[in-house]
């Protein structure tokens, strides 16, 4: 099943979008996809925007890093049954490897991405 969306952001060095897209081809787009599902009103969703940044620092081209909004895209929050935010997702050549829920920290989520 693909399921299209219109508000993604793609962040850290990565261009922005508002066209419709496939998610699916989007996890499929590169080697390690982390998926963070957020939403504006959200703090801990806002203290994890610098761990991120780290992250992507850390690891380079390593990762793609995609943030999206629950609020605007619900049939993927549907999809993944995301129940609080955030919640990270890990995909490795387009299958989810991985999935947390909450704050990360930085250190951690580089393990976890190697580790795949």
């Amino acid at each position: 099943m693909c399921l299209a969306f219109t508000k993604l952001r793609i962040i850290f060095g990565f261009e922005r979008t508002e066209n419709m897209a496939s998610f699916d081809e989007l996890t499929k787009s590169h080697p390690k996809v982390l998926v963070d599902f957020s939403a504006e009103w959200c703090a801990p969703c806002k203290m994890l925007k610098p761990i991120l940044k780290q992250v992507k620092d850390m690891l380079g081209d390593e990762i793609k890093i995609i943030k999206i909004d629950t609020d605007k895209n619900p049939s993927l929050a549907t999809k993944f049954q995301i129940r609080g935010v955030p919640t990270l997702i890990l995909f490795k050549d387009g299958e989810q490897v991985w999935r947390q829920s909450g704050v990360v920290p930085a250190e951690n989520l580089v393990q976890i991405i190697k580790s795949y």
